[in-house]
């Protein structure tokens, strides 16, 4: 992700090793529905892009699950995929991860910034899905969005996830979160410390409108919202 020295540096390490490992339990207590969003995001593309043809997908923060991958490929046996992450712990996560499921011949992978990322050709479909909430200054989520604009072809479809609203001002949705830990069979003493984890350097867009905004502003068309849970939204867009 595209983002000054500081803080580029803060979040890549909030992904180090030690998140990995329990980074794919955390995404699905974290996200209710974590797996409906991502099998969602590759049935919209699909539609987007039309069935059974090629297309080569960027999937920028792809690190820890890899899942955007491992979706899409299951759906549509034709894409290719460039992965990229600025952490190399949550990017081996993925490489694991998409190994495992047989995809790694139809996967390029990039450990970096993505401004940074040079490609001969420009991509049919990207997906930003639990990344732009991490991303601390509204300059630093402009650029990432400018970045991911600059590598698509005109019109090609464009999934952005991420949490939005504010977490100080939504103590009803800030205490379900804890109960989804509790209900996971996390100890009492234990749920705060994870729901800092999450909370820690995070600065999520005010509302669904903001997210627009910033979208418009990069070239994109009004985004349509496909999924939300808690704080959590997804929305389809197109490059315009």
């Amino acid at each position: 992700m595209m983002m000054g020295a500081c803080s580029m540096n803060s979040s890549v390490e909030k992904f180090n090793a030690e998140r990995v490992k329990e980074y794919a339990d955390q995404s699905r207590i974290g996200l209710a529905g974590y797996d409906a969003c991502h099998e969602l995001t590759a049935c919209l593309l699909s539609s987007a892009l039309g069935r059974g043809g090629q297309a080569h997908i960027l999937i920028v923060g792809v690190g820890g699950t890899g899942q955007e991958i491992l979706t899409c490929g299951r759906l549509e046996k034709d894409w290719h995929f460039t992965g990229v992450d600025p952490s190399p712990p949550m990017l081996a996560g993925a490489q694991v991860a998409v190994e495992a499921a047989n995809l790694t011949s139809r996967t390029a992978w990039y450990s970096g910034l993505l401004k940074d990322l040079k490609v001969d050709h420009t991509f049919d479909a990207a997906t930003l899905i639990g990344v732009l909430h991490h991303v601390p200054s509204q300059a630093e989520k402009i650029e990432i969005l400018k970045d991911i604009a600059l590598r698509l072809k005109p019109g090609a479809p464009f999934v952005i996830a991420c949490n939005r609203g504010s977490y100080p001002e939504n103590t009803l949705f800030l205490d379900a979160w804890s109960n989804r830990w509790r209900m996971a069979g996390t100890s009492e003493e234990q749920v705060q410390p994870k729901i800092n984890k999450i909370l820690q350097g995070a600065k999520p867009p005010v509302s669904d409108e903001e997210v627009a905004d910033l979208l418009q502003s990069q070239g994109f068309e009004a985004p349509a919202l496909f999924f939300s849970s808690l704080f959590w939204g997804a929305w389809i867009t197109r490059r315009r």
